[in-house]
């Protein structure tokens, strides 16, 4: 028992030994991949938290360079807005400008107002932020968002977006988007 001991003491401080007198470059090649993937990922939840935060400080345009030409988001659940949409110009039109059409008219136009957390791990974001605004016809619209994003080269390629269908709904229903 006591020679197998010494015989692990043995291997384990000779690995710690070739780890010490291994070239850089094998050193950096051997945690290369992690590192990218973390770098990655800090890039890119950098890049969603200054997005959220200059949202929230009133650019509403701040969402638009973060989303690729050929995104794919989906919204789950059974809102009026569900599914998915192909194109940022698909998405512009079926949910982002109806959307924003129902706040045009309004002083306190929706915005991120909390964010409750962003995370990452390297080509994915979760975004979780609570959002409100004064819709067009003076009522309150708040929910809460979680975002899914996948990543390519600094820019949204695939979306999933969560939030309470019903609050949504009665502002589709209720707010008629502003004509501009």
């Amino acid at each position: 028992m006591m020679e197998h001991a010494r015989s692990l003491m043995t291997a384990a401080t000779l690995l710690a030994a070739s780890a010490v007198f291994m070239p850089q470059s094998a050193q950096a090649e051997a945690i290369s991949p992690q590192a990218d993937k973390q770098a990655v990922a800090t890039a890119n939840k950098a890049k969603v938290e200054a997005v959220l935060q200059a949202w929230m400080s009133g650019d509403g345009a701040a969402l638009q360079p973060l989303l690729s030409d050929d995104i794919e988001w989906t919204i789950t659940g059974n809102s009026v807005a569900a599914g998915t949409t192909k194109g940022r110009e698909e998405l512009m039109k079926k949910v982002l400008r109806p959307f924003g059409a129902r706040f045009s008219q309004s002083k306190d136009r929706f915005r991120p107002r909390k964010i409750l957390g962003i995370f990452a791990d390297g080509d994915t974001v979760v975004a979780n932020f609570d959002g409100a605004g004064i819709a067009n016809n003076g009522l309150s619209y708040r929910n809460s968002y979680l975002w899914l994003l996948s990543m390519k080269d600094g820019k949204v390629v695939r979306a999933t977006a969560f939030f309470d269908s019903i609050a949504f709904n009665e502002l589709w229903d209720k707010v008629q988007p502003a004509m501009n």
